[in-house]
């Protein structure tokens, strides 16, 4: 009766791919007996899942990694930048043990070592669905591991490896269990969403007695059949995207596709290995909007990578007026180690022209993202509650075009008798800079 519990802390950094490894990790080991400690001072041994994206990102990572060693002193490391074990050792040698990303088993071993389990099999400490790190009402789905492209700005297939896509039956058997416990929307990553199934054959898996195929469409609208909402992250705009949009349509799905366009300027995206016929993107823009008029399209953009001219950059800028993108995300060109581009030659572009480009960017889709927003008040649409605000006396919750965290939100004053992870209709009195003000109806 008096045995230690044991308890594990863990330091979560990176993009929601590394949230599913940490939600994994943390299941396995509340199946195990372990408990998750709430801070440094409570855990006997600390996981630091850390990004090896960027270079800033692995400073951050390596800065991480050094506060768990000097507030706690027990420390496993995985991730990423995991895959650095030799540089992460140089800098902190007393570490535990470190693994490279989703090496669940290998994490849990190392905790085993580090701390073992208690076993009592009487108690069963785990939900069904698992252990997960975002609100109760939504929930990460990843379909897959890695990816089989090779952009030359990108290391993520040095990282993780070529794609490796999870049996249908698999996804769909762990997104019913979500839904069962009170998810209402599921997000689906991988590193390349579209591509789901390439690498198996589209292999068919059984679920619920009956035979799914491992493919993009099939998935999209065998998860639109179980109830909740449902958001397309990381799609690139191969042509079977297209057979997706009347499901948006249908509303089986939400209107809404995360698609990481990059450039525009063909030199751009021949220089960072991505599809260049930027018009026929346009094309098809006009045509999924011609078929699902509400569709919203999230992309992110580069400025500064090396070569980008001025003319180049004045193209995209065009190519954004066209396009009149929903929602939009920009990043200054950040050098990579190990990343192809830093082999092209090109010429880098400076610092304070990546920041003049930047804002210059962020300024126009601002332009466009406030007509967007302009033209939804005086709609009615359904929002999803993610918080009660009792101070400031609302309700925030996103609308279907508003992925959490990186898109905006929807407040929804004096709503405070509302619960996180309603579905209410509102309608939209008021357009803000990134955000909507509503009215519950």
């Amino acid at each position: 009766m008096n045995k230690h519990v044991p308890k594990v802390g863990l330091v979560q950094l990176g993009c929601p791919k590394n949230l599913v490894d940490s939600e994994r990790i943390l299941t396995s080991l509340r199946a195990e007996g372990y408990k998750i400690a709430p801070g440094y001072d409570d855990a006997d041994v600390v996981i630091v899942n850390t990004c090896g994206f960027l270079d800033s990102a692995k400073a951050e990572s390596l800065a991480a990694i050094g506060e768990a060693m000097e507030k706690n002193g027990r420390v496993i490391v995985t991730g990423c930048y995991g895959i650095e074990a030799d540089t992460i050792r140089k800098s902190h040698p007393n570490v535990l043990a470190v693994t490279g990303p989703h090496q669940y088993e290998q994490v849990v071993a190392a905790v085993h070592e580090a701390l073992p389990p208690l076993h009592d099999p009487k108690m069963d400490l785990v939900p069904p669905q698992g252990l997960h790190l975002t609100p109760r009402h939504y929930a990460y789905l990843k379909i897959s591991e890695g990816c089989n492209n090779r952009c030359s700005f990108c290391i993520i297939p040095s990282i993780r490896g070529d794609l490796v896509s999870r049996p249908m039956a698999a996804v769909l058997y762990e997104a019913e269990r979500l839904v069962k416990a009170g998810v209402k929307e599921l997000l689906v990553i991988s590193q390349d969403t579209s591509a789901y199934g390439v690498d198996i054959k589209y292999a068919e898996s059984k679920f619920r007695g009956r035979e799914v195929r491992a493919k993009f469409y099939d998935m999209a609208k065998e998860l639109g059949d179980l109830g909740a909402w449902v958001r397309m992250h990381y799609v690139y705009p191969y042509p079977h995207v297209d057979d997706v949009i009347p499901l948006m349509a249908e509303g089986k799905i939400l209107p809404y596709l995360d698609i990481p366009f990059q450039h525009a300027a063909p030199a751009v995206l021949k220089s960072m290995r991505r599809p260049a016929n930027q018009e026929k993107v346009l094309e098809r823009l006009a045509k999924w909007r011609s078929i699902c008029p509400d569709i919203a399209v999230r992309s992110t953009f580069i400025v500064g990578f090396p070569g980008e001219t001025d003319a180049d950059f004045e193209y995209l800028l065009e190519w954004m007026k066209e396009a009149k993108l929903e929602r939009v995300g920009c990043f200054k060109y950040e050098p990579v180690s190990g990343a192809k581009a830093n082999d092209l030659g090109l010429a880098q572009v400076p610092d304070e022209v990546k920041a003049e480009r930047y804002d210059r960017f962020m300024e126009a889709q601002q332009e466009i993202s406030s007509a967007i927003f302009q033209s939804k008040v005086g709609r009615e649409i359904e929002v999803l509650v993610d918080e009660i605000d009792i101070e400031n006396d609302e309700a925030i919750a996103r609308s279907k075009w508003d992925a959490p965290e990186i898109d905006g939100n929807v407040f929804i004053p004096g709503a405070t008798d509302l619960k996180q992870g309603d579905i209410v209709k509102v309608k939209i009195v008021e357009a803000e800079e990134y955000d909507l003000i509503g009215e519950q109806v």
